[in-house]
């Protein structure tokens, strides 16, 4: 039986996770390190987070369903590439050894942190180039394959994906930022769903944290679109950023 003052830090870390998602972005940044210094080992930590938030990617898909319309084509090609890529990565997780997940960690933390703050001009980049026909738009072919090595990142880790597939669509799909976005939002539904999904067998989910952060992922992602358009959200992620770099730089110092 978990102490009640661990389950209760692991839930306000989830309804501060799943409401920095909603705004941000960035919410494993806060869920993953909070599961690590409860004591919980990092792959297990990793994979309990992944399971906990994934209702969040669900929402999220919901909230921009009316902009998927005409898309049929690119979800029915590039969600099973969600869904390959998304297991992958959690086969990779499961099976490679812990010492390389332990040694990758900061880096991955790094790496998520450096994404989540040049998410703007990401999505500045996009906007610019979405919508105009261009030698480098390849479709549907050429997109598979870059999406599904994102998904793999996704399924072995995660954060930051949003941001990665993003600039995979607006490389490869000409579109407008609002339609990639929302089909953005369904890819990562995908991996994180695939991968969630995979992880429940695995026998690494640490269940009490899981429920209880699944439903302080879903309060903070409801308490976030509430109060959304009252907080700065560039704040909010720049803020995120520098918990991630001082977390991945820390757990860089450790021996």
């Amino acid at each position: 039986m978990l102490p009640a003052s661990e389950l209760i830090i692991a839930g306000l870390a989830a309804v501060a996770a799943g409401f920095i998602n909603a705004l941000a972005g960035g919410g494993t940044l806060i869920s993953f390190p909070a599961l690590v210094a409860l004591g919980i080992p990092g792959i297990s930590a990793n994979i309990t987070s992944t399971v906990a938030l994934c209702p969040g990617y669900l929402g999220g898909a919901i909230a921009q369903k009316k902009d998927l319309r005409g898309q049929e084509k690119r979800l029915w090609v590039l969600v099973p590439a969600g869904i390959i890529g998304g297991i992958g990565g959690g086969i990779l997780l499961i099976y490679l050894s812990p010492d390389i997940f332990r040694i990758l960690v900061p880096f991955l933390i790094l790496l998520a942190s450096v994404v989540l703050a040049v998410q703007d001009r990401v999505r500045t980049w996009v906007e610019k180039h979405s919508g105009s026909a261009g030698s480098k738009k390849r479709g549907l072919t050429g997109t598979f394959l870059p999406v599904s090595l994102a998904a793999v990142y996704g399924g072995y880790f995660g954060a930051g994906l949003s941001v990665i597939v993003l600039a995979v669509l607006g490389l490869f799909i000409d579109d407008t930022l609002t339609r990639l976005s929302a089909l953005k939002q369904c890819i990562s539904l995908s991996v994180n769903g695939a991968a969630a999904v995979f992880f429940i067998f695995s026998g690494l989910v640490v269940w009490p944290f899981a429920v209880i952060m699944a439903a302080g992922a879903l309060a903070g992602g409801a308490l976030g679109g509430s109060v959304a358009g009252r907080i700065n959200p560039i704040l909010l992620r720049w803020t995120v950023v520098v918990i991630g770099l001082v977390v991945g730089i820390v757990l860089l110092a450790q021996p």
